[in-house]
């Protein structure tokens, strides 16, 4: 192991050292998986407060199952991939690991850190489920299932579109998109109004680029990546969207954008929808609100964007194996899934009562581009599952920062990640 990886390693062991002995303590006291007495089952989450699927599906397990109690690992969103890597490194016992998307997946199945639940995978509800074949390993073994698959749209203000006399957004291309946030953006200094809004992740041009020209973002050569970042660039150089550097140093919230009128466009994740609703029926927000098919390279037939599912897995060194399968079934069979839906987001089965749920939330916008933009042609993996995807996903994510506050050119930095992907990934 490099010294430097070493480091790295030991210091997050070292900060994240007392959760994992908690978590490991809860699990020997919950009692065992087979027997029939109280079952505690402990679930690695993220900013629970703020993600209120979790909040849902526990309550409502619980209540369906009273012998078992869920005890959330909460874990600062920021912080989730590191530190379930150090927890899972470090023998934690936490019983179901949520898996945030699929970067990491890969990594833990190859360390046989994760349970093997290929029997739920096999039911005839699990082979309707978005996303499942993003957990395929080894031929048909499968060590988690997703619970929600989240896809990229185009989010937009139509207060701002009718203020300015544009038509709402349909079927851009991408010159179209950066013509028209140019045209939206008005104002100066503190109340000036963006005609978009690109957040920092490198998602917001690496995976569109990947998914719209068939680019492999593991392969190691990223000449695809051109015209997107040259487009992002255009966007930002014409002063159409709040700058990288600026959105970075001030960590900008993408939802405020949207929700104060800052912005007119968001290129997002279909989980913003359940932010939305959430925020206006708690008066924390006026906007009104649709959303339209992500912009296409031109000449594209069908809309073509990239999503990830979110998903649950059993910890290999969990206790309650069967209570944790419980869940799982439970979570991403039919229940759990209105459930999902009930509260805006998308679930991993989608069918029609599910979508009957979903389109009938309260504040759910009701126009017909909402339910175009709702179903794309084709969603591609955000990232692709591999042991070496969370090394590569750093890799771009340092050199994308780099290109997009200028310190290299397009060519330069996309010449870097060509190189530290073939030389540093192992």
């Amino acid at each position: 192991m490099h010294r430097r990886k070493f480091l790295q390693l030991a210091a997050a062991t070292a900060a994240t050292a007392p959760l994992a002995a908690a978590c490991s303590a809860n699990s020997s006291s919950s009692g065992s998986s087979g027997g029939n007495g109280p079952v505690q089952l402990s679930v690695s989450v993220w900013s629970m407060a703020t993600t209120p699927e979790f909040k849902a599906l526990f309550d409502a397990f619980e209540k369906a199952n009273p012998n078992i109690t869920i005890k959330p690992v909460d874990i600062l969103a920021a912080d989730y991939s590191t530190k379930v890597k150090v927890m899972l490194s470090g023998g934690d016992s936490t019983d179901i690991i949520t898996m945030k998307n699929t970067t990491d997946y890969g990594q833990f199945a190859s360390r046989g850190q994760l349970h093997d639940i290929s029997s739920l995978a096999a039911t005839s509800t699990a082979a309707s489920l978005q996303g499942l074949s993003a957990f395929k390993q080894n031929g048909n073994a499968y060590y988690a299932l997703p619970y929600r698959q989240d896809f990229w749209v185009l989010f937009y203000n139509k207060k701002i579109f009718d203020a300015a006399g544009k038509p709402y957004p349909t079927n851009l291309t991408w010159d179209q998109y950066a013509q028209l946030a140019e045209s939206l953006t008005s104002g100066s200094g503190s109340s000036k109004v963006y005609g978009t809004y690109h957040h920092t992740w490198r998602s917001v041009v690496q995976a569109i680029s990947a998914a719209q020209t068939g680019g492999n973002l593991i392969g190691g050569h990223y000449e695809f990546f051109t015209n997107q970042y040259n487009t992002a660039l255009a966007i930002q150089a014409a002063g159409a969207t709040l700058d990288f550097g600026t959105a970075s140093t001030q960590q900008t919230s993408y939802q405020s954008m949207l929700e104060t009128g800052k912005a007119a466009m968001l290129p997002m994740g279909t989980w913003l929808a359940g932010t939305l609703l959430a925020d206006k029926a708690a008066g924390k927000t006026n906007i009104d609100w649709s959303i339209a098919p992500m912009p296409q390279v031109a000449g594209a037939s069908g809309i073509t964007t990239f999503g990830s599912p979110t998903a649950f897995a059993v910890n290999k060194r969990s206790r309650n194996v069967d209570a944790a399968e419980k869940f799982i079934s439970f979570a991403t069979g039919p229940q759990g899934a209105k459930i999902v839906a009930g509260i805006g987001i998308v679930p991993a089965l989608l069918n029609d009562d599910t979508r009957k749920i979903y389109f009938g939330l309260t504040g759910m916008p009701a126009d017909s581009g909402f339910k175009k933009a709702f179903a794309p042609d084709k969603v591609n993996l955000e990232m692709p599952v591999s042991p070496q995807s969370s090394q590569i996903d750093t890799i771009l994510t340092q050199e994308h920062s780099i290109v997009m506050t200028k310190q290299k050119s397009v060519s330069a930095g996309i010449a870097e990640m060509d190189s530290r992907v073939q030389n540093e990934v192992e």
